[in-house]
């Protein structure tokens, strides 16, 4: 049976991940932040296969010891501080987790093994964030990265990161620079899940309005399902490397907007959402649109979900949640 261990196992991607592993017959391990972490509950409720490990991306001897633990031939490093907005803030936390981290999960992962008598094969979440000021449309493994934010210059620090270690020290460390991805499962703070939501909660009349920052930003969504499939196709590949996980379409905030509340049947949201400047970035990136020619060449890899389907799947699963039903996943 192979085994794999994945840090950030209590968000979106670590779920949808879990679940992809356990049904391809793997032993599943997920690092968990401190003994008291309010969401190892809901991993033990949605994810009971999972083997629990605490551990901390700044405590490098919890990594090591979560690496003896669970004897991984896999990796999967989806931990950091992802909230972009909430960077700006805590910038300082969000360099140590989200870029740091990574060095000390690569450098952990080389001393347990690396290429030697315990090879483990490493993921690493990169994001399109890192494209900031896009150089060029759509982006593609070698467009130059230019992030504007501190969570996009921390993601560009452990993208570059995996690879220096790759090619210094032969691992096989392979990067996703994924697109937006979204699902019933994203937290309620990021833009599409906190539209779903009220949405589903206006629609049944339990909130009058929404309130939003930049309604012309654009996004290249897909859904996080079909992105984890691409996490995995990377770490079967003999040879590690990097690749653009995207659905090559860019769509705003608006059209988001439009097709959720069509939904429900409200046809006219504009008196239904509010702007507030406050929410605006201090630097905003320009249009992000990735080409994932290479992911579908090599790795055989497609999205299955489109944007309005995806758009659709997330207010059902909100409807469901506000009607006291479970939320299809």
């Amino acid at each position: 049976m192979r085994r794999a261990l994945i840090t950030g196992v209590t968000g979106q991607d670590g779920y949808y991940l879990s679940r992809l592993l356990h049904d391809k017959g793997y032993e599943v391990f997920g690092l968990v932040r401190g003994q008291s972490n309010p969401k190892i509950d809901m991993i033990q409720r949605e994810l009971p296969f999972v083997r629990v490990l605490t551990g901390d991306l700044l405590d490098f001897s919890s990594l090591l010891r979560a690496l003896e633990a669970s004897q991984p031939h896999e990796v999967y490093n989806l931990g950091a501080i992802s909230y972009v907005a909430y960077s700006w803030e805590n910038a300082a936390l969000t360099t140590d987790v989200t870029a740091k981290g990574v060095l000390t999960m690569l450098e952990a992962v080389r001393l347990y093994g690396g290429t030697g008598t315990r090879p483990v094969r490493f993921y690493q979440a990169s994001s399109s964030e890192m494209f900031g000021k896009v150089q060029e449309v759509p982006q593609t493994e070698s467009t130059l990265l230019w992030p504007r934010s501190p969570y996009g210059v921390a993601k560009a620090f452990g993208h570059h990161m995996t690879i220096n270690y790759r090619e210094s020290y032969g691992m096989h460390a392979s990067s996703g620079l994924l697109f937006n991805h979204e699902s019933p499962m994203r937290s309620p703070e990021f833009v599409t899940r906190k539209i779903s939501r009220a949405v589903a909660r206006i629609a049944m009349g339990r909130q009058a309005t929404l309130t939003l920052g930049n309604l012309d930003a654009q996004r290249d969504w897909g859904y996080a399902g079909d992105y984890v499939d691409a996490m995995w196709r990377m770490l079967q590949q003999d040879e590690a490397d990097d690749y653009v996980v995207a659905t090559g379409e860019t769509h705003s905030v608006r059209e988001y907007l439009d097709l959720a509340f069509a939904h429900v049947g409200i046809d006219e949201w504009g008196p239904r959402v509010q702007q507030d400047e406050a929410l605006l970035r201090p630097a905003e990136i320009d249009q992000l649109v990735g080409d994932a020619s290479k992911a579908r060449r090599v790795l055989g890899w497609s999205p299955t979900v489109d944007f309005p389907a995806l758009v659709s799947l997330m207010v059902d699963a909100d409807l469901a949640r506000e009607r006291g039903q479970a939320a299809a996943p």
